[in-house]
């Protein structure tokens, strides 16, 4: 193993996000001196908290409020930030990194947290002026910039980036309209009836809500002027906001030669299986066939990654259930399971329109599957919690979709 003169091994970490910066900050916990560390940015930040985008457009919080590691922090653990020069190649013979400034740096071992690039809909005009993602802060920057001169908004995607993109664009003057291809919106997290709920609480908050809306192209000449729709019809808008979903950044994994199917394949131990000195973590990352984009699996996988990279080798990734707790617009917003259900399965349901409250419970037998709930999300961890242990819920059944205090304080 190549050292440096300080005797420690070199770990390079690609990519200073949210998953990457988690990995590190768990890996000092086992100690300061393990490596010598280096980290690659493409942005000229440091590391910040990309769920609080939303509150950053909608002028809740500034950019100081979203950091969660500044460059003092940094210095102050040793580590070498290079912000703003993203890593183009990894020449894996070599165990070397290079940057888009030229910059080559060795490494001993080496971790990817590249995350994901947002998906921009293949339609023609999806490169005008005025059409931009929603990922970074620059993106950000540009969304607020367009609301100072122009009025007309246009978010393509009804799922939870596309609506907050939507609200923080309200926020700031303009007349938006959400367009979703689907039916219903936040269709992987909601159930109809919460979708339909959650639309007309959108539509009295002032957006425009357009659903089954099949983009065929974005027109304009200088900039973009509006979006043709597959059944002719047209909606003019100065900004278009793409928010229809990431896919996973596996490029540069790709270019250097590790096994790759959606995202880059690692095993239990967060590992390529290409290159036993290279790790992922994060969006990037594809375990078990399967691919993460919620803070918990993410953090976890941050942990047992950090505890190989220490040299105490005895974790292992585990995927487990996950929650959904959202808060849209001010709405309430939990679910997690199967919404669908299948057969033998049974809806318990309960509406209070007065309080604007609506639960889905969905058994299997005497067995929770799935959860949805709108409004009144106080009982979801509980719920939760009763659906991960398989808890047989037959003794308060009857009076389980009322909540916890309603079934005798059942743990």
């Amino acid at each position: 193993m190549v050292m440096m003169r300080s005797g420690r091994p070199r770990l390079v970490v690609v990519g200073n996000g949210m998953a990457g910066m988690r990995t590190v900050e768990e890996l000092l916990k086992h100690g300061r001196d393990r490596y010598d560390i280096t980290v690659f940015g493409a942005e000229p930040h440091g590391n910040y908290n990309r769920i609080l985008l939303s509150p950053l457009l909608a002028g809740e919080k500034s950019l100081d409020d979203i950091m969660l590691n500044t460059r003092e922090w940094y210095v102050a653990n040793g580590i070498t930030l290079h912000a703003g020069d993203a890593v183009v190649a990894v020449d894996r013979r070599r165990g070397v990194v290079r940057a888009a400034s030229g910059l080559e740096v060795g490494y001993d071992r080496l971790l990817l947290a590249t995350g994901s690039r947002p998906f921009v809909i293949p339609v023609p005009g999806a490169d005008l002026p005025g059409v931009i993602a929603f990922r970074d802060i620059q993106d950000v920057e540009r969304m607020l910039a367009a609301a100072r001169d122009h009025r007309r908004a246009v978010v393509i995607g009804g799922g939870l980036l596309g609506l907050e993109a939507a609200n923080g664009l309200r926020r700031q003057g303009m007349d938006v309209t959400v367009v979703h291809v689907s039916g219903s919106l936040m269709d992987r997290q909601l159930d109809k009836p919460a979708a339909e709920l959650l639309k007309q609480a959108l539509e009295r908050h002032g957006l425009r809500i357009r659903l089954e809306a099949h983009t065929a192209e974005i027109f304009g000449d200088e900039r973009v002027a509006g979006l043709r729709f597959k059944d002719g019809s047209c909606l003019e808008a100065d900004l278009v906001v793409m928010a229809a979903g990431v896919r996973p950044n596996i490029e540069l994994a790709q270019a250097a030669g590790l096994y790759c199917e959606r995202a880059i394949v690692v095993d239990d131990t967060l590992q390529t299986l290409s290159d036993p000195r290279i790790y992922a973590v994060g969006e990037c990352v594809q375990h078990r066939k399967a691919t993460f984009g919620l803070v918990a699996p993410i953090w976890e996988q941050a942990r047992v990654c950090a505890t190989h990279l220490a040299g105490f080798g005895h974790g292992r990734y585990v995927q487990e259930a996950t929650s959904t707790r959202l808060k849209v617009t001010g709405i309430d917003l939990f679910s997690a399971g199967d919404l669908v259900g299948g057969d033998g399965s049974e809806d318990l349901v309960f509406r209070d329109p007065r309080r604007g409250a609506y639960k889905r419970l969905v058994l299997s037998g005497d067995r929770i599957r799935g959860i949805v709930l709108y409004g009144d999300v106080a009982d979801g961890p509980w719920y939760f919690e009763l659906m991960q242990r398989g808890a047989d819920v037959s003794a308060f059944r009857s009076r389980l979709v009322f909540g916890r205090r309603f079934c005798g304080g059942a743990a």
